[in-house]
């Protein structure tokens, strides 16, 4: 057996391997499960015991021997692989491209809703999602079994006491008029819910973005020019405002705001209705009643709301059709405001 070992030694010094090929085929005559070493450790069952260690210890120096040189030899030819793939490359070619992201259209309408309105001291006030009953409408004057609660399909989220998926951001405003006193000029946006069919048109839950300003003398003419100026603002300075009556049971009066068509500058289009007119928002002078549901004396102080859906606003700002494109994160839509500061 000592006669084999040195065989297989002087067989392994004078191999010259010059490829992967050959390092495999080395590994299998030597080093398999059925390779030659591997093989005198089966003869060496057989070795009478005086001669076990030494024998035992020319194997184990042949079988490390040969490991060594595989070792080598496979590293030695992944480190040449990897400086052909070096040279393969062509580095004049242009990188890969690396698009960034995007501000999502409805965070920039309400970015810039919130900065115009800055412009003339309007703050922004937050609130939770999920309300009692208090907040979301008896203090915002729907007395219960009033005919007006029916005017929004809520989700509630339980019963006995009243909480649920807030309808409107108006809750906020009546939660800042119990802690803040007037003046008080603030803007709620945020999402709600509503318990409405999804179409192209209308969503079960969007986002609003609501004014509030409470003050001393405030009037009608402060609501039209505050507005005005909004619209001119984000829509152009041509534009015109026009303010319908309407109802709703937190204000009193009050009225539709319609702003000329951006499209056609109001002579008639497919958006207006040729009509000239597109609706943007609800506005009103805040009821008396919903002053003093918050602790505001009403015989000293007025004010003004307005809300409007962020939605909206953007499908009129950006000519979009279809309002469930907001909410499916398709980046092929949401690409297109790559540009949009």
């Amino acid at each position: 057996m000592l006669e084999k070992i040195q065989k297989y030694k002087e067989e392994i010094t004078a191999l010259n391997i010059q490829s992967k090929a050959e390092l495999e085929d080395f590994r299998l005559k030597f080093l398999s499960k059925k390779g030659l070493i591997p093989s005198l450790f089966e003869d060496f069952k057989s070795v009478p015991n005086e001669q076990k260690k030494s024998l035992g210890a020319e194997i184990n120096i042949l079988k490390q021997f040969a490991e060594q040189i595989f070792a080598d030899l496979q590293a030695k030819f992944e480190d040449a692989n990897e400086g052909e793939n070096d040279a393969l490359l062509d580095l004049s070619l242009p990188a890969i491209p690396n698009h960034t992201g995007t501000r999502h259209p409805l965070a920039i309408i309400k970015n810039r809703i919130i900065e115009i309105f800055a412009r003339v001291g309007f703050s922004v006030a937050e609130g939770p999602e999920i309300e009692d009953d208090w907040h979301n409408f008896s203090a915002l004057n729907f007395p219960e079994n009033h005919p007006a609660r029916e005017m929004q399909d809520t989700f509630f989220v339980m019963r006995n006491p009243d909480l649920a998926l807030r309808t409107h951001t108006s809750s906020v405003q009546v939660r800042t008029m119990e802690k803040q006193k007037p003046p008080i000029r603030i803007l709620s946006p945020g999402r709600v819910f509503r318990n409405e069919a999804i179409t192209a048109r209308a969503h079960c839950f969007f986002h609003q973005i609501e004014g509030l300003y409470i003050n001393e003398k405030v009037s009608v003419k402060d609501l039209k020019d505050t507005l005005l100026y909004f619209a001119k603002e984000l829509f152009g300075k041509e534009t015109k405002i026009r303010m319908r009556p309407s109802y709703f049971p937190f204000t009193e009066p009050s009225v539709e705001i319609d702003v000329s068509c951006m499209i056609c500058g109001g002579k008639g289009c497919n958006v207006c209705k040729h009509s000239g007119w597109v609706e943007i928002m609800g506005a009103g002078m805040v009821d008396p009643n919903v002053l003093e549901n918050c602790g505001i004396d009403s015989a000293t102080y007025s004010g003004f709301a307005f809300g409007m859906g962020i939605e909206r606003i953007t499908m009129l700002k950006y000519q979009i059709k279809d309002l469930r494109l907001f909410s499916e994160n398709d980046v092929r839509f949401l690409r297109q405001f790559h540009h949009v500061v």
